[in-house]
C-alpha cells in the first residue's frame, strides 16, 4: 500500500506544493521552520482541508481529487492522527478515551471498551485506564493519545509535533514507545522539530521550506549533504552562506581555507560540524590554517556535553567536553581563540 500525495494548496501567505509518496511499513519524518506548511500537510492528508489542486490517493484510490470533485470524508479514511496536544477529551476517562474512535464507528460499547484495554497494554498504560485526562503527566498522555490512535488499526498515522510538550526523560520513553509501535502494515508520517527524532525514528526525511521540498532522503544522506540552512541547522551543523574560489570560502570580511572538494567557484553552503571546532584560552602554536579571535556569546551545558555560542566574526556552535570547557576557564562574555582543520569544512552549491 502506497500513500501518494502530490497537492497545492495556498495558506496565507503560504503556497504548499508538494509531491511525495510514503510507503506501507515506512516511516517519514517531515521537518521544517515554523510557518513551512507541515501541520497544513498533515491535515490536507487527514481530510481535514481539501487541496485547492492535485490529488491525495491511497494504494491507487483517491481521498482528495481537486480535478473531479472526490473527496472522501476523514472518518472514512484509514487514518488515525496524534495532535501535538494530544486532544484528550477532558469529561472522558482514559479508557472511554480510547475507546472513542470504536465507539463512532458504531462498535458495541463492551467490544470497543475490550480492544480499547487492548491498545492501552500495548503503550503500557493498563494502570491508566480509570483517570481522567487532567490527572495524566505529558508523557502518559502522550502514551494515551498513541493508544487511542493504534485501536482503530488504521492504516496511515499521522504525528504532530506528538513529544513537543514532553521533558527529556518523558521524550525519551515516548520514542521507544513510537518504535515499538512500527508496523510493517502501517505508513507513518511524523511532524518535528527536532533532529533526534527524525534521525532515529525515520526511514526517510522530507526537509520542507515556505510549502515546498527542498530536500528528501535518508537520515545517513540529510547527514552527508544537507542542502540548505534549515536543514543543517535542525542537525546541528553550522551553515555558513559564502563565496567559494578555489580552496578559499569567502564571508564579507572573514576568510577560511577549505580542504578538498570538486564544487565549482561562486556561492555556496558551508558546513562546520560543532564538534570539529577547536578552542583555546591562547592563541594555538604552529600554523593552523583557520584561526580567529572570537568571544563567548551563550553557554548551553549538559552532563556529556558543552554548546558553547561563539560571537562575530563567526557566530557558530561548538561542542567541547565538560572538562575541555572547565580547562579553558572562559565564560560568557570573555575572549578566546577558535580553530578549524580545512579538512572539517564540507562545502556544497548554494
Amino acid at each position: 500500500m502506497t500513500l501518494s500525495v502530490d497537492v497545492r494548496r495556498r495558506i496565507g501567505s503560504t503556497k504548499l506544493d508538494v509531491a511525495f509518496t510514503v510507503e506501507a511499513g515506512e516511516t517519514v519524518a517531515v521537518v521544517g521552520p515554523n510557518g513551512a506548511g507541515k501541520t497544513s500537510l498533515l491535515r490536507t492528508i487527514a481530510g481535514l482541508s481539501a487541496a485547492d489542486e492535485g490529488q491525495v490517493t491511497w494504494s491507487g484510490s483517491a481521498w482528495d481529487d481537486a480535478a473531479s470533485g472526490a473527496f472522501v470524508p476523514p472518518e472514512h479514511r484509514p487514518v488515525s492522527y496524534v495532535f501535538q496536544d494530544h486532544a484528550l477529551i477532558p469529561h472522558l476517562n482514559v479508557l472511554n478515551n480510547v475507546a472513542f474512535g470504536l465507539r463512532a464507528r458504531g462498535v458495541r460499547r463492551s467490544a470497543a471498551r475490550e480492544q480499547a484495554m487492548v491498545a492501552l497494554n500495548m503503550v503500557g498504560g493498563l494502570e491508566l485506564a480509570d483517570r481522567m485526562p487532567s490527572e495524566l503527566s505529558g508523557g502518559e498522555s502522550q502514551s494515551v493519545a498513541i493508544a487511542r490512535a493504534l485501536v482503530t488499526e488504521p492504516e496511515l498515522m499521522l504525528f504532530d509535533e506528538p513529544f513537543a510538550a514532553l521533558d527529556a526523560s518523558a521524550r525519551a520513553h515516548a520514542r521507544r514507545l513510537f518504535s515499538s509501535t512500527k508496523d510493517t502494515s502501517r505508513a507513518q508520517i511524523l511532524v518535528t522539530h527536532d533532529a533526534v527524532d527524525a534521525l532515529t525514528l525515520a526511514d526517510r526525511i522530507i526537509a520542507l521550506e515556505s510549502g515546498s521540498i527542498v530536500q528528501v532522503g535518508t537520515p545517513s544522506e540529510l547527514l552527508a549533504t544537507p542542502r540548505s540552512h534549515f536543514v543543517a541547522e535542525i542537525l546541528g551543523f553550522n551553515p555558513l552562506s559564502g563565496e567559494l574560489h578555489g580552496d578559499q570560502l569567502s564571508m564579507g570580511a572573514m576568510s577560511l581555507t577549505v580542504g578538498a572538494h570538486e564544487v565549482p567557484d561562486g556561492n555556496v553552503i558551508a558546513i562546520i560540524r560543532p564538534r570539529s571546532v577547536s578552542l583555546h584560552r591562547v592563541r594555538p602554536e604552529g600554523s593552523p590554517r583557520n584561526v580567529w579571535s572570537t568571544s563567548i556569546e551563550a553557554v548551553d551545558r549538559t552532563s556529556d556535553r558543552v554548546r558553547v555560542q561563539l560571537g562575530a566574526p563567526l557566530q557558530i556552535a561548538v561542542e567541547v567536553t565538560p572538562a575541555g570547557f572547565e580547562a579553558l576557564a572562559v565564560d560568557v562574555g570573555e575572549d578566546l581563540w577558535a580553530s578549524v582543520k580545512a579538512s572539517e569544512i564540507a562545502v556544497h552549491p548554494a
